[in-house]
């Protein structure tokens, strides 16, 4: 098993900041953290619209929660990195912004299970060089 840590941020603008929240995350944020040691990349995503059919007997999932996704590669502990990502903030060397809704904010770290797999002529590729 092999890969990054990954600590994945959801999030949503404060109402009617939408654009002051992107400028804000894409030219600030996002290297503010890429500076906390131990993050060595970082991807933002916004929601995607989906068709989901109506099965009939099946339940309907319910609306997404968030709008944004911020995805953050670790190569340090996830608890040093968020230790550090959270004295920063409390000193003033990361800002947050108005236009981010901190009531809808959710965190989380995941680690790999299993390894990363591709498209099948990766995958075979790769299981004959073994």
């Amino acid at each position: 098993m092999s890969g990054k840590n990954l600590f994945l941020v959801f999030s949503n603008p404060t109402e009617g900041q939408e654009a002051e929240y992107n400028e804000w995350y894409d030219s600030t944020h996002v290297h503010e953290v890429l500076d906390v040691p131990g993050v060595v990349a970082a991807q933002r995503y916004a929601l995607a619209p989906m068709d989901i059919p109506e099965v009939e007997g099946a339940p309907s999932p319910p609306p997404p929660a968030h709008r944004y996704l911020a995805v953050y590669e670790l190569e340090s502990d996830p608890n040093e990195v968020m230790g550090e990502f959270l004295r920063r903030l409390t000193t003033g060397e990361m800002t947050l912004h108005e236009g981010l809704d901190m009531a809808t904010v959710s965190m989380s770290t995941w680690r790999p299970r299993g390894d990363r797999l591709g498209e099948p002529s990766t995958d075979a590729a790769a299981a004959g060089a073994r």
